[in-house]
């Protein structure tokens, strides 16, 4: 699960910060933002393959989308599976010579990736549909799909599956939220508490000190909420993107897990594609993106748990896969990406003094 582990801290660490971009324009791409899409479809067909990176078949159900484009256009897919930053990293550090067309990155690295000069935007036929909070005003990214944090109890090991943060504090039970001072999940999950605790973006101190309490009672485990850990029982609410959880859910026993979004507050979120500017296939990653905002490949998407960021109605057996509309009232998208970025890349080392620092 590649968005797991992913910190912006970790594109810093790169040193990409320190130089401009190294690559200049692409020279080898058949490529204009004045193509109609029937042009851009007529290219893409004779590029013949497309070349992902961070899009693996397990993930949201890319292979569904995959599939489809190559029985749709003769259009041929492979990927390599990596983290946000490091995606970011390779079409920096390859330049002119790239060799992924496309990828899929968490919200914050959209507008970093724009700022280092990495990609070509393409804003779709369905841009009018995307809400503005979930694109960039050129095109250079834009959200596929969301994800909003959530509870995940297995409800063999807990009386009462907690429905709001407020629940959550005054239970027992060990709370699993991952390694913050690494993983976006994780990160993300602070935000959540804070925002149900009167914080937001720029102020993340409600959420350090909600698990500072969680940690201070001795409730805060370090275990990994993967499907294995699950499947053994050794978590009892984990905080999660509501996908991942309802996938695990679903792979484990829909009877014995819940999923809930805090009913106090959370954040969505999500993840946009973006196009490599030096993409040896460029107009085949304009055309995939095309169609993941598509219908067909919005409801591919939400096949692998992730909820579409456009409205389009879902097969009932699709939907049934995800929680009603209804669940998600006191969720709240982010709202200043800037401020999340720096208070992201500052979130690890608080995490270690204001909240690791009081385990018992």
């Amino acid at each position: 699960m590649k968005k797991m582990a992913v910190g912006f801290v970790s594109f810093v660490s790169l040193g990409l910060f320190v130089t401009g971009c190294a690559s200049g324009k692409a020279e080898k791409s058949d490529v204009s933002v004045d193509d109609s899409l029937e042009m851009i479809t007529e290219k893409a067909k004779k590029e013949g393959e497309v070349a992902s990176i961070g899009m693996p078949d397990t993930w949201a159900n890319w292979v569904g989308t995959w599939k489809d484009i190559e029985a749709k256009y003769g259009i041929t897919h492979s990927d390599t599976d990596m983290s946000s930053a490091e995606e970011l990293a390779k079409f920096y550090s390859e330049g002119k010579k790239g060799t992924a067309d496309i990828g899929d990155v968490g919200i914050s690295f959209g507008p970093l990736a724009k700022s280092k000069g990495l990609t070509l935007p393409y804003k779709t036929s369905y841009w009018a549909d995307i809400p503005d909070w979930a694109k960039d005003k050129d095109g250079d990214w834009l959200l596929s799909y969301t994800g909003t944090i959530s509870f995940l109890t297995d409800k063999g090991n807990v009386d009462k599956a907690p429905k709001s943060w407020k629940e959550l504090a005054e239970g027992k039970y060990k709370v699993s939220i991952g390694d913050v001072t690494t993983a976006n999940q994780a990160q993300f999950a602070v935000l959540a508490a804070a925002v149900a605790n009167g914080g937001d973006e720029k102020n993340i101190q409600p959420g350090l000190d909600y698990f500072k309490r969680i940690t201070e009672a001795g409730r805060l485990s370090t275990v990994d909420a993967n499907l294995a850990n699950l499947e053994k029982g050794e978590i009892a609410v984990a905080v999660v993107w509501d996908f991942n959880g309802l996938n695990h859910r679903d792979q484990i026993d829909k009877s014995r897990f819940e999923v809930s979004v805090p009913t106090d507050g959370s954040i969505i979120s999500g993840y946009t594609t973006i196009i490599n500017k030096n993409a040896p296939h460029p107009n085949a990653a304009k055309l995939a993106r095309e169609y993941i905002l598509s219908d067909e490949g919005q409801i591919n998407l939400a096949k692998g748990y992730a909820r579409p960021i456009r409205n389009v109605k879902l097969p009932e057996d699709v939907a049934k896969r995800l929680l009603p509309d209804s669940a998600y009232k006191s969720a709240v998208p982010v709202k200043d990406n800037t401020a999340w970025d720096k208070t992201s890349v500052e979130l690890p080392e608080l995490w270690q003094s204001e909240v690791l620092a009081h385990a018992k």
